[in-house]
């Protein structure tokens, strides 16, 4: 049988296997395919248990995510550990316990996802349902499949929570996806509710941000290679500059762009570019001493102290030289070779 349909059969026999009785939290990092994996599952769970609540362990601000929620109508509530005996069943779609403590403290009965699988121990409960894929691009297309096998068509909201949810963790198919994904999003394109979509699509920005995009434009500095840097100095979010980045990839000859801010006396530089370069490997390459930083081959990260920026130099000037003076991170030491062992433990 193929692991698609060994996953496909397990999920039947965990969904007949359902308490009526059974009060299920539903646990997440609220994102577009976390959201839409979780409405997904509710509805899978329908009449089949007493309860299903959505519970995000992060606060939602990107106006994208907010339009999702709004106009969607996911129910997605803050996860408030204290009332956690509310619940005696727990499950997580597009996560893993590992990936925040947060998740921790808790006995998970599901976990689907797409990221690479990560250490259970001690998270999962006896009767738990684990469906890990890292070969698929987002978890949105697993829920899909599911959805498919056992003949639930969606409605036009979750049709569409999920063509979102696999559109933006695939990056429209440019950064990842497969054959699975492609399907996926064809079979969900016949149910969604393409005018929904499009105005989720389009609420990229907040009208509060369109001065820092002024200041932006006027810090935009030309750095080696075609690429360029702009800073907002103290700002109350990174997806401000998630925003900025993104809006700069469509400014023809650019070739990358760094877009650096201050968050709660932190240095964040994100990252992207038009595929030329790995821009992961140039954000390594420019803050790996410095702090945590990384990517893919269109976008990465830097993340670093304000401590870490020399006293009277600007953060601003630091991520400026840091981008035109870059190196490559000394490539690590080959392990000592280990001793022979002992006679009796060759014996052995």
């Amino acid at each position: 049988m193929p692991a698609n349909a060994e996953y496909i059969a397990g999920f039947k026999q965990w969904r007949q296997n359902l308490d009526k009785d059974d009060r299920w939290c539903v646990m997440i990092n609220a994102d577009p395919d976390a959201l839409a994996s979780a409405m997904a599952l509710k509805r899978l769970m329908l009449h089949k248990v007493h309860s299903v609540d959505i519970m995000r362990i992060n606060e939602v601000t990107r106006p994208d995510n907010l339009a999702m929620i709004r106009y969607l109508r996911i129910p997605a509530k803050p996860w408030q550990p204290e009332k956690a005996g509310q619940f005696n069943r727990f499950g997580m779609v597009d996560s893993q316990p590992a990936h925040n403590k947060a998740f921790a403290g808790l006995s998970y009965d599901l976990i689907i996802d797409h990221h690479p699988l990560t250490d259970l121990t001690g998270a999962v409960g006896p009767a738990i349902f684990c469906d890990i894929r890292p070969g698929v691009g987002a978890t949105s297309t697993m829920m899909t499949r599911f959805l498919q096998a056992l003949r639930v068509r969606p409605s036009p909201r979750l049709a569409t929570a999920l063509l979102y949810g696999i559109r933006t963790d695939t990056a429209a198919f440019e950064r990842s996806g497969g054959e699975d994904d492609l399907r996926a999003y064809q079979w969900l394109s016949h149910h969604a509710d393409t005018g929904l979509l499009r105005r989720i699509i389009r609420s990229e920005y907040l009208r509060a941000w369109l001065p820092l995009f002024s200041r932006a434009f006027r810090t935009l500095t030309d750095c080696r290679g075609g690429g360029a840097h702009a800073t907002l100095n103290e700002i109350n979010s990174a997806d401000l500059l998630v925003a900025i980045a993104d809006f700069f990839t469509r400014v023809h000859g650019l070739k990358w762009i760094a877009v650096s801010g201050i968050v709660d006396k932190t240095v964040i530089v994100i990252f992207r570019g038009d595929g030329g370069r790995d821009i992961g490997r140039l954000a390594d390459a420019c803050f790996y001493d410095v702090g945590t930083a990384g990517g893919h081959r269109n976008l990465g990260r830097a993340e670093f102290p304000l401590s870490a920026v020399p006293e009277g130099v600007k953060p601003a000037d630091f991520v400026q030289q840091r981008l035109q003076t870059r190196k490559l991170r000394p490539k690590p030491q080959p392990p000592a070779p280990a001793p022979e062992p002992a006679q009796f433990a060759a014996k052995a």
